[in-house]
């Protein structure tokens, strides 16, 4: 069982077993500050530090609200932390003393990302994560928004195609690699990415294999993963980890950006996952990856959690995730067998830590921000209209989602008069609810452009389609069937379509077919109706196959632009949107 310490305000948790005695007693030889590779090699072990982070979404300030906050074990109240110059700070600070250390991620770095970064395509996020010292990163779903040749130009470098470059600097790329194991061309079935990445300091290697989720294209826009085909996680890094085994390299670590559920939220709890302390898809993926590699670097579902979960030999093996947003980092120790080029899986010791924000900010990130805040700042502080209270996202049908799905239609019918209604996805609204309260000094009830980016950061076009009521209806079932049965995505809607959603039901059944109505009559299974929605939607995305059969397209601008042109033109300080009822879904719970 492991044997679990306490330092640092963190639970850390320390795999142990008989063998460790003697593997204590040898790494004790070694100090801490030994003088050089020479002396580490005459050792039989050497302590090798991985420090690791996930869905950073390129936050370069600290986040705010809630998105910039943790909780521990036993302290109710939440812990302010996250930002660039921070977490900079943080590892800066973590390797000290530390020979070898080496510094990795497990995707999303970039995309869904604040105005500050997303308004240049993320270039300023990839700068400061050069100047943190980031030696590799998996990529994660995210990395392929802008599509595969837009991900290649932020690792090569180079200006943006359209916008060009936005300062006298041409942008000179990312210093580490990004990893893409089962990412291949459809055409020629290589690689895409490069699959794997070895760290090489004295006698010490340690190979790096990084993949996303394989349902990438079902949560990406056709056109981000166009030409891409996405393999099996477990199957993928199996192949990989025999590949640099053939090659002498037996320290093996898998970036996923695929992650877990903990029972418990706080940043430092333990989770054993065969006592139910984890749940979701990396269980699955840990428990059948290869006893060949040592551990497990994961994301994607912005969770914190540090986890042993037993590998198919039955041995203990280290699973991590460090929450989102750079709020947290993930401190592993990892010992290595010189003699054997392995980990000794014996002595594994990792704890996630707060990225405190009552430290000295990293000078060098703060330069970083500084010389892109005055580009930014005028875009960000333009007000794009006005409201009366907090419009929020919380709701299977939410207000925000109709907010959304109401500016697309008016755009739609600014284009083709007789779109029936609009339809937004949950997953594209990235903010909790947009603000009553100044977010600066723009004044109570004011929505600004940075706001807008914040809520609707991708840039999607908003597309118009013709589709039968059979499909419509296909699509409302999609919702909370096949694929969405498990963890049901429903569709936020305009006004012109309503109907009841009975989750009291299984699949398809929840959705009441009779009950569906557009621009107040029944939906007629052989008409067509004009349908907005973004190109995400379209493309079939989120497991929405029913919308993907919409004809005689017509793209439009992008969702952002339709929800600020909605909103000025609606809204004034003197008459102000007041948040939608979220009426148009009828739910029985």
């Amino acid at each position: 069982m492991p044997r679990i310490t306490r330092q640092r305000r963190t639970h850390r948790i320390l795999i142990t077993g008989a063998a460790l005695a003697t593997v204590g007693a040898l790494t004790a030889a070694l100090p801490a500050d030994a003088p050089d590779d020479a002396q580490a090699a005459s050792a039989r072990t050497v302590d090798v530090q991985l420090l690791s982070f996930n869905d950073l979404h390129g936050n370069l300030e600290p986040p705010a609200g809630k998105d910039g906050q943790v909780t521990e074990i036993g302290n109710p109240n939440p812990v302010t932390a996250g930002g660039v110059e921070y977490l900079s700070a943080s590892l800066s600070a973590a390797r000290q003393g530390h020979k070898y250390s080496v510094t990795a991620a497990a995707g999303d770095l970039i995309g869904a990302s604040p105005l500050l970064s997303g308004l240049f395509h993320d270039e300023p996020t990839v700068e400061a994560l050069n100047e943190l010292d980031l030696d590799v990163t998996s990529v994660g779903n995210h990395e392929f928004d802008e599509g595969l040749t837009e991900l290649k130009r932020i690792r090569d470098g180079g200006c943006h195609p359209t916008d060009g470059c936005y300062t006298d600097t041409p942008f000179e790329g990312a210093d580490y690699p990004y990893l893409g194991a089962n990412v291949t061309d459809e055409k020629t079935g290589k690689p895409a990415l490069a699959p794997y990445w070895v760290w090489k300091q004295g006698p010490v290697k340690v190979g790096f294999i990084g993949v996303t989720l394989e349902n990438t294209p079902g949560i990406v826009t056709a056109e981000g993963i166009k030409g891409l085909e996405f393999h099996d996680e477990v199957e993928t890094i199996n192949k990989y980890a025999d590949e640099l085994y053939a090659q002498g390299v037996k320290s093996v670590v898998a970036l996923i950006h695929e992650g877990g559920v903990p029972a418990n939220g706080a940043y430092n709890s333990l989770c054993d996952a065969e006592a139910g302390g984890i749940s979701g898809p990396i269980v699955d993926i840990a428990k059948n990856v290869s006893p060949k590699v040592d551990a497990l670097v994961t994301g994607h579902t912005h969770n914190a959690y540090v986890c042993d979960i037993k590998d198919p030999a039955g041995n203990s093996r280290m699973v991590t995730s460090a929450a989102s947003f750079g709020r947290l980092y993930t401190d592993t120790t990892l010992t290595y067998d010189v003699a054997t080029k392995d980990i000794v899986r014996t002595a594994v010791d990792s704890a996630n830590h707060v990225v405190s924000r009552t430290q000295d900010p990293d000078k060098d990130i703060t330069d970083v921000i500084d010389r892109w805040k005055p580009l930014a700042d005028p875009v960000a502080k333009r007000p794009i209209g006005y409201i009366s209270a907090d419009i929020s996202k919380a709701g299977r049908e939410s207000p925000l989602g109709d907010l959304i799905a109401d500016a697309q239609l008016a755009y739609a019918r600014t284009v083709d008069p007789d779109t029936a209604f609009a339809v937004m996805n949950t997953g594209g609204i990235r903010v909790e609810a947009l603000k009553y309260a100044q977010s600066g000094s723009e004044g109570d009830g004011v929505v600004t452009y940075a706001e807008g980016f914040a809520l609707q950061p991708f840039g999607n076009t908003v597309n118009m389609v013709d589709l039968k009521g059979a499909d419509i209806v296909a699509a409302l079932q999609q919702q909370v069937s096949g694929k969405n049965e498990a963890a049901p995505k429903i569709l936020q809607v305009s006004e012109g379509l309503t109907y009841t959603l009975d989750m009291t039901k299984s699949g398809a059944d929840r959705v009441i077919a009779d009950s569906i109505r557009i621009q107040g009559q029944p939906v007629d299974l052989t008409a067509t109706y004009r349908v907005a929605m973004n190109n995400f939607l379209a493309g079939g995305g989120d497991n929405y196959p029913a919308l993907a059969k919409g004809t005689d397209m017509v793209v439009g601008t992008d969702d952002l632009t339709a929800l600020a042109d909605y909103m000025t033109a609606t809204s004034s300080p003197a008459s102000p949107i007041a948040p939608p009822a979220a009426k148009r879904v009828t739910v029985v719970e």
